[in-house]
């Protein structure tokens, strides 16, 4: 199966993230949006599955399944700690944006329990990430990676809002199902159990 580790979302901070994309949406429908504009090339993420990636696995077998299970359930018990949706921006940056994003304020618990999930995952074999750690939540993806300066306007305008607080308290080892609807996602286990 195709699979991640992941920190769910509340439904509240969902709800607050289809309003955002709503409004982006509204407002760059009504700008002057110039054929070099591309607006029709943003793909728009799904709120229902929007999720804070705290590890990607790739395509594992029911036995590597087994191992990250129990490896994660061996980790040591989580701390509850507090997450804040604020904030935009595009990676890898606004000139070639491949995915337009909102930040994720938290303290070091959240870079600490990625990173021990990180070298949990290298142990059992899977590649470490090469770039560093940079919790988000992506609002959407690009077929190509040119600028689209009447979105990268109304990002300058927005006042870094909050789009919610919530707890973490637990994280999720996820599949992911491809379909031409786009991705689908089962929660396959909970930790911590």
């Amino acid at each position: 199966m195709r699979a991640f580790i992941a920190i769910d979302l509340p439904v509240s901070v969902r709800e607050a993230l289809a309003q955002k994309q709503s409004e982006l949406r509204a407002s760059l429908a009504h700008l002057d949006t110039a054929k070099h504009d591309r607006v029709s090339d943003i793909r728009w993420s799904r709120p229902e599955g929007i999720h804070l990636t705290l590890k990607f696995l790739g395509e594992i077998s029911d036995a590597q399944v087994k191992q990250v299970s129990d490896g994660l359930a061996a980790l040591e018990i989580i701390r509850s700690f507090p997450i804040e949706v604020k904030g935009f921006g595009f990676f890898p940056g606004p000139a070639r944006p491949r995915v337009f994003w909102t930040g994720v304020e938290a303290p070091a618990d959240l870079a600490q329990l990625a990173g021990r999930i990180e070298d949990l995952m290298e142990r059992l074999g899977f590649p470490r990430e090469q770039r560093s750690f940079n919790p988000h939540l992506t609002l959407a993806r690009f077929k190509d990676p040119r600028p689209i300066p009447s979105l990268r306007t109304l990002v300058e305008q927005q006042a870094n809002p909050s789009l919610g607080k919530f707890e973490a308290s637990e994280f999720f080892l996820f599949e992911s199902k491809l379909s031409p609807h786009g991705a689908e996602y089962r929660k396959v286990e909970r930790f911590p159990r």
